[in-house]
């Protein structure tokens, strides 16, 4: 099969797995080749559903998927407890990874999905598909608009759901608050947004502390439904400044994200010497324009 397309599967029957697969084959360069579920009667009802084209391979298992050797890359969209039992095996098969946020459970999870994948020299990618939108690239030029924003001060990143309103049994039966299977909760679905967006903005360096702060709320199981936490960034020149002064000299970033509010919101407000811009919903991009409203700050 030498007509240099990349053979896609997908391992489960995920909801965000409808997107992403629209998203395969629609994509130049790329084929939708296979399918596996834990039944062969579900993967086949996904591909008939989501209009999968007639000679996608249905398989009824993650690992018939891994077998097949036209496959040269796979989208795992599974719970997260599930990512490193899957990312290992895929990468010891040569697949090239696409991996579901958040990427793991733990720093040391992610440690071995990453060793794995150097170890077997196979391609690791997270999903987080703002950041790779041409929008988001605009967005840049935006930020680091000197003479537009000055230098950035403050970054406050928020995202909320109210997952109620979409699904009434969400807390009791959907998996992304099921402790065995998606313990991050709000954290890793929506605040992985929100952290991304931070730390693009300040081109991936990392804080120099983070502090989550009082009043998270958890289920019973001890999954985050809703929390605050902030990150401070520091130079050499600021030096230690405490985030709680409001300091305009201080760099700040604010993560809110919840899943018990009456609205879906999402925003980044970037805060400036100059001015101050507050970006909606900048993570959705159904098209490629952006609401920006554009402050000036006042003169002290």
């Amino acid at each position: 099969m030498d007509d240099g397309l990349v053979r896609f599967g997908i391992l489960g029957c995920a909801y965000i797995a409808r997107k992403m697969s629209r998203a395969i084959m629609q994509a130049q360069g790329v084929c939708l080749y296979a399918i596996g579920s834990r039944s062969l009667e579900k993967a086949q009802a996904f591909a008939k559903d989501n209009g999968f084209p007639s000679d996608t391979k249905v398989y009824g298992s993650y690992q018939s998927v891994l077998d097949d050797e036209a496959v040269d890359a796979v989208y795992i969209p599974l719970p997260t407890s599930l990512h490193v039992d899957w990312v290992l095996k895929a990468s010891a098969k040569k697949k090239h990874v696409l991996l579901e946020k958040p990427p793991a459970l733990s720093t040391e999870d992610l440690d071995k999905i990453i060793s794995a994948c150097e170890l077997e020299g196979v391609q690791l990618m997270d999903c987080t598909m703002w950041t790779h939108h041409p929008r988001t690239v605009k967005m840049k030029e935006v930020l680091k608009s000197h003479d537009l924003l000055g230098d950035i001060l403050e970054v406050h990143a928020s995202f909320f759901v109210p997952m109620k309103a979409y699904d009434p049994n969400f807390f009791t039966e959907n998996i992304r608050i099921n402790p065995e299977l998606d313990a991050l909760g709000a954290l890793g679905d929506l605040g992985w947004y929100c952290a991304r967006a931070i730390l693009w903005a300040y081109d991936y360096n990392l804080p120099a502390s983070i502090v989550v702060l009082p009043g998270a709320q958890l289920t019973e199981g001890g999954v985050i439904t809703r929390y605050i936490g902030s990150a401070r960034f520091c130079d050499s020149i600021q030096g230690e400044i405490c985030i709680f002064q409001g300091s305009k000299v201080a760099q700040e970033a604010w993560i809110h994200c919840g899943r018990l509010f009456q609205e879906r919101h999402s925003r980044i407000l970037l805060e400036g010497e100059a001015v101050k811009s507050t970006w909606s919903s900048p993570w959705m991009v159904s098209s490629d324009s952006l609401n920006m409203l554009i402050m000036r700050q006042p003169e002290v």
